[in-house]
């Protein structure tokens, strides 16, 4: 009997060339697959909600997979974990983790039935650089406004087309209409944490959409000016698309 899986789980994106499988190079997906085709004793296709590019991390991605295999759903995750982690002990770790494995109707898709996505981008701001946080985070030394970056994400909350918070080379879409439910922006200390919640996101759009409020936050942009970057559906008037390593998706929703 075909089954259908979801899973949930998180990933550190440093050392793939991102989730989608491509020839020859180490990603999330493919290394998904290979794992679970072990387990499964057939050839499993994943179906991720979000295409992370090299580099972004994720803690709450989903992905779902069907196929004619008997292990139980509780097992996957244990099972799994041990392929991804090399298998030398329980205490070993690995770049992926599966949090949580459960079965799903037949018609249930990752993707297609995703109603909305939560990323976050971590910026850490401070006149000392971090090593060990280099590819965790965005750093940046010169201080940063976060309440008028924090009034220009208000700008940018809500439904708009944001054509010009879209980056060439992405999947074309029928629309460039989205809706952000929320974008907050929230200094502790050192750190600056930007969550936008969306019903869906363009390409490269988090981090257009990151930069643009560092330029405000750096004083180089007005948050008002904001209003007038969307309305001109002009890419070239936003910011610079911030670096993959500050940006991970924290949630996904059904």
């Amino acid at each position: 009997m075909t089954r259908n899986i979801l899973l949930t789980l998180e990933y550190d994106g440093t050392g793939f060339h991102g989730w989608q499988r491509q020839p020859a190079a180490r990603t999330v997906q493919g290394e998904l697959e290979r794992v679970l085709s072990i387990l499964c004793g057939c050839d499993i296709a994943v179906n991720g909600t979000s295409r992370t590019d090299a580099g972004v991390h994720a803690l709450g991605q989903r992905a779902s997979f069907s196929g004619d295999f008997t292990i139980p759903a509780e097992r996957i995750v244990l099972a799994a974990n041990n392929l991804l982690s090399g298998g030398m002990n329980r205490n070993s770790v690995g770049d992926i983790k599966l949090l949580k494995a459960e079965e799903m109707p037949q018609d249930f898709h990752a993707r297609f039935n995703c109603k909305s996505k939560r990323y976050i981008y971590r910026i850490l701001n401070s006149g000392d650089t971090d090593i060990f946080r280099r590819n965790y985070c965005w750093q940046i030394d010169r201080c940063l406004d976060a309440e008028a970056m924090s009034k220009a994400a208000g700008y940018i909350a809500g439904t708009h087309d944001f054509a010009c918070f879209q980056a060439s080379g992405g999947q074309e879409r029928e629309t460039t209409v989205r809706t952000i439910y929320s974008l907050d922006v929230c200094r502790n200390d050192e750190e600056i944490e930007i969550s936008v919640t969306g019903d869906g996101f363009l390409y490269n759009m988090v981090r257009i959409i990151t930069g643009t409020l560092v330029e405000v936050g750096k004083g180089r942009m007005a948050p008002e000016y904001i209003e007038e970057i969307i309305s001109s559906k002009d890419r070239t008037k936003a910011g610079p698309t911030a670096p993959p390593q500050g940006l991970y998706l924290a949630e996904v929703y059904y």
